[in-house]
């Protein structure tokens, strides 16, 4: 990240949840999901993203409610959700638990009849004919164009509008590559002004660090999924962390997930696309050098694809099976230093074993505090001899309690698409 920006100290521990408000409850309303926030605190969630919550254009709209990112006004709420009023008392209460809140900003497009399209018409491209286009085969969206200066002051104030008026803590920036760099330099100084923020950027660009605290990792979620289809081993992973480690910015942070809003709906739950290894993967996203993003649902669990243009809740059980996992690793992460994201002074090793073609494990160090972990992508029962001389002292495994004296020849008993997360105890004086 560039010198001039520099993130917000409460990130680098942070865990994020994704709000798919339409589909959350029956009802789909702001009021509904306030309801839920103190569950999501005692998960362990710190940041709230929420998908876009402003109205939804009508002409060319897809299927009966249309896509949150084929906006018609950028400084409105979706009636479909509830009133302004509604989301400002969403934030208060969130920030009473300690929560902060994020938007989604889509800022390449609007929907096609979007308020600027009467107000400002030169806020858009146009193609060869004169009409307003997108490019990319986006059927309900029309691209606004950047090389007019009035545009981008404009959505700057559409920025500014959103943390002056509801105390917004961050946004979360869709297709950040498709608006340039510049732009986004130029809004992140505006906004840093006024107050200051989390950026996550929907990219993968390099260079985006720049400006934003955060990018994805489509390659690494990608090569997971290449991996439960025996179309990669394990050392794929290896191949694409050493990627991300060689060429993003030390001080950088990239968010992990085993699933989104766009996976779910358009290629299916983590459990279509990664199977019995979709728990694994989700320790894996959360332990290591990244910010874990979890999505709607994930903590019942969630095994269905979620519709995209129409009303489709998520059919809760009111059990959810998932809470304690997910507690226990993002408890994890607030406690440790050696799980913090974006530290150049946490370091990473994998650690090698007898099994290294099923077993992916590692350690992260920060000082005296270290978490080791040891994954199981197999459907055999594997016995790891834990020999590396960079583990010393004893660790408790996080999810069950037990030791692992590592002055002793400990075997690890790892079942079929099991996982151990250790964490070093420290002497008690």
């Amino acid at each position: 990240m560039s010198e001039a920006f520099r993130p917000v100290d409460w990130i680098y521990s942070a865990n994020i949840y994704e709000v798919n408000l339409r589909q959350y409850t029956p009802g789909g309303t702001i009021d509904a999901f306030i309801r839920e926030m103190p569950r999501l605190k005692d998960m362990g969630i710190d940041i709230l993203w929420f998908m876009p919550i402003t109205p939804i254009s009508q002409e060319k709209r897809l299927g009966s409610l249309g896509s949150y990112y084929a906006c018609s006004d950028y400084t409105a709420i979706n009636p479909e959700f509830g009133t302004l009023e509604d989301f400002i008392q969403l934030v208060k209460e969130a920030h009473g638990l300690g929560l902060k809140v994020v938007l989604d900003i889509v800022a390449n497009h609007t929907g096609w009849d979007h308020r600027w399209t009467r107000e400002h018409p030169d806020y858009y491209r146009r193609n060869h004919d004169g009409q307003f286009f997108d490019p990319h085969g986006w059927a309900d969206v029309i691209d606004l164009n950047y090389d007019n200066p009035a545009l981008r002051q404009a959505m700057i104030d559409v920025m500014k509008f959103w943390v002056n008026q509801c105390d917004v803590d961050g946004f979360r920036c869709d297709m950040a590559m498709l608006v340039p760099l510049d732009f986004w330099r130029q809004a992140r100084k505006e906004l840093d002004a006024v107050k200051k923020l989390f950026w996550l950027a929907e990219c993968e660009e390099i260079n985006y660090h720049e400006v934003f605290d955060a990018t994805y990792t489509w390659k690494f979620l990608h090569k997971m999924e290449a991996i439960w289809r025996k179309e990669s081993g394990l050392n794929g992973l290896d191949e694409i962390l050493e990627y991300y480690g060689a060429m993003y910015p030390a001080d950088g942070f990239r968010a992990y997930f085993t699933t989104n809003h766009d996976e779910n709906s358009h290629s299916g739950s983590e459990y279509q696309r990664l199977g019995d290894s979709a728990k694994l993967f989700a320790v894996l996203c959360a332990t290591w050098n990244g910010l874990p993003l979890i999505y709607s649902g994930q903590e019942m669990p969630n095994f269905k694809r979620l519709k995209f243009f129409d009303k489709d809740p998520i059919e809760w059980t009111g059990y959810y099976e998932l809470h304690g996992f997910y507690k226990t690793l993002l408890s994890l992460r607030h406690r440790n230093p050696a799980l913090r994201a974006g530290d150049p002074t946490v370091s990473t090793h994998r650690l090698h074993t007898e099994s290294d073609d099923r077993c992916f494990a590692f350690a992260r160090r920060a000082g005296d505090d270290q978490v080791v972990v040891f994954l199981n992508n197999s459907p055999d029962t594997l016995y790891i001899t834990v020999k590396e001389l960079l583990l010393q002292g004893t660790f408790e495994e996080v999810f069950t309690g037990a030791l692992l004296d590592t002055g002793h020849a400990a075997v690890l008993n790892l079942p079929a698409w099991g996982y151990k997360v250790f964490e070093k105890k420290k002497a008690v004086l």
